[in-house]
């Protein structure tokens, strides 16, 4: 069975979040913190604090795309809120 994962990483340099989509959720975070990705290299070094998998690619596709946007982003903090609140920034 084949899974397509949606993930949320945080910067250990800036505590922002980074969401992504990926088929190979360890080599895609192997590849973000090698700084493959220029939208995180800068960021580095990240944790990976939420995935979902996905059996369809285009649920997942989605589900990154919603992540992304201001009403995604704010129930992504309430999904976090415990994570959040041992934090002292909460930027996404």
């Amino acid at each position: 069975m084949k899974f397509y994962y949606v993930y949320i990483l945080r910067s250990l340099r800036d505590e922002r979040f980074y969401a992504g989509f990926s088929e190979n959720l360890r080599r895609r975070i192997d590849d973000h913190n090698s700084g493959k990705n220029a939208s995180t290299k800068y960021r580095r070094p990240l944790e990976l604090v939420f995935y979902e998998a996905f059996l369809n690619k285009a649920d997942a596709m989605k589900r990154e795309r919603y992540f992304k946007t201001t009403k995604g982003k704010a129930v992504l903090k309430s999904m976090l809120i415990h994570f959040l609140q041992t934090k002292t920034k909460h930027n996404y």
